[in-house]
């Protein structure tokens, strides 16, 4: 394992935030790679399924410890996959790189992500929804003697998510703890009870509150809930002016204000962004089941990195204020600047977020001066308006 411990000392989380306390890689990591040692070892060309992998620790590892080759892997987060990419390029030595295919490709969380794996290596969600999503998929696709090694840090791990696994699969194991990390093996897939009519994801439902039908993939924020801060954005809606056309929801999530500016403002042209496959497959299915498919463009794509400068009239945000486990800021500051880079002069940002933060010094230097519209006893909703408006 030394190869695999010095490729680990050289991993980065870039393009995502990056701070001293974020890292690259974790306990889980290397406590997943240890337990799945000897399938891996074994394991030929093609059979080897990773998904979550944060920044390349478990694709890197499997390929540079145990030659695995033709490995599917599965990263929810844009950043992921390009931190895959550029932490590849440092660590990988030059023969594989310069290989006619890379040893790893990049796939949607999809049948043909786990058809006929043999080793499933996984960090392991903190959503149980997305637990199950991908619990299903791996038990119906998978070869019949699948591995799951699917770990985390114990203090993100509960008795539920082995409740979860074991609706999919037979066998369901944990690891001996090491370094406050553990692995669950689970093995012996098998159709979950009450799922003969299909997968439990995506859900639907509709919101009668908003009258909004909201479609959600397992891994996305809120699921197919109205979350608070959203509500409280809708409840304090902008109007849009007569010579804006192109508007954005940034961080989108489900897609319940792309669908809402959409429906409520034909004169809009519309788009849905987020770094996360599940958020923007979500928004896409949840502006069809509205009516507004044809209006609603989504984007799967890292703080707007790629809209172009001053292309954009209208944006709203309900930002998060996680970076993965940890609570941080760095997220919402990113997106703030990119709103403001992407923003004609003139344009707008509408912002909703926990009062607390106090993000309107953020606001006004990033993308321009900002006033409050609303507040209530937790959120705050503001605009910005970039400089250069009369």
């Amino acid at each position: 394992m030394d190869a695999i411990n010095q490729l680990f000392e050289r991993l980065r989380r870039r393009p995502d935030i990056e701070a001293p306390n974020l890292y690259a890689v974790d306990a889980a990591d290397r406590l997943i790679l240890d337990e799945a040692q000897a399938a891996l070892t074994d394991a030929a060309s093609g059979a080897v399924t990773v998904i979550g992998d944060h920044y390349g620790a478990l694709t890197l590892g499997a390929i540079a410890g145990f030659g695995a080759s033709e490995i599917r892997v599965h990263q929810d987060p844009v950043t992921g996959e390009r931190a895959l990419d550029l932490n590849a390029r440092e660590v990988l030595t030059g023969d594989v790189l310069a290989a006619s295919a890379p040893p790893w490709r990049s796939m949607a969380l999809s049948p043909e992500l786990v058809d006929g794996a043999r080793v499933v290596l996984m960090q392991i969600p903190r959503s149980l929804s997305e637990l199950t999503e991908i619990a299903e998929l791996i038990a119906a696709h998978a070869d019949p003697e699948v591995q799951v090694f699917a770990g985390g840090r114990d203090k993100h791990m509960t008795r539920a998510m082995n409740d979860v696994l074991a609706q999919s699969f037979g066998r369901v194991q944990a690891s001996l703890g090491r370094q406050k990390a553990r692995v669950l093996l689970a093995s012996g897939p098998q159709t979950p009870a009450g799922s003969l009519g299909g997968p439990s994801f995506p859900v639907t439902e509709h919101l009668a509150e908003i009258d909004l039908t909201v479609v959600a993939h397992g891994a996305v924020f809120a699921g197919p809930s109205l979350d608070i801060g959203t509500r409280f954005l809708l409840e304090n809606f902008p109007q849009p002016r007569p010579e804006e056309r192109t508007a954005v929801d940034l961080g989108c999530g489900t897609g319940i204000l792309a669908a809402t500016l959409a429906r409520r403002f034909p004169q809009l042209k519309v788009i849905a962004t987020d770094q996360s496959a599940a958020a923007v497959a979500s928004a896409a299915a949840t502006a069809e089941a509205n009516g507004v498919g044809e209006r609603v463009r989504v984007l799967r794509d890292d703080a707007l990195s790629t809209l172009a400068d001053d292309s954009v009239d209208l944006i709203v945000c309900n930002p998060p204020f996680h970076v993965g486990a940890a609570v941080h800021t760095g997220a919402a500051l990113r997106m703030f600047d990119a709103a403001g880079r992407v923003l004609r002069p003139g344009g707008r940002l509408w912002t909703v977020y926990n009062s607390h933060l106090g993000y309107r010094p953020a606001l006004t230097r990033l993308v321009g001066p900002t006033r409050q519209v609303a507040r209530n006893a937790k959120f705050t909703v503001t605009e910005s308006i970039v400089d250069g408006h009369d």
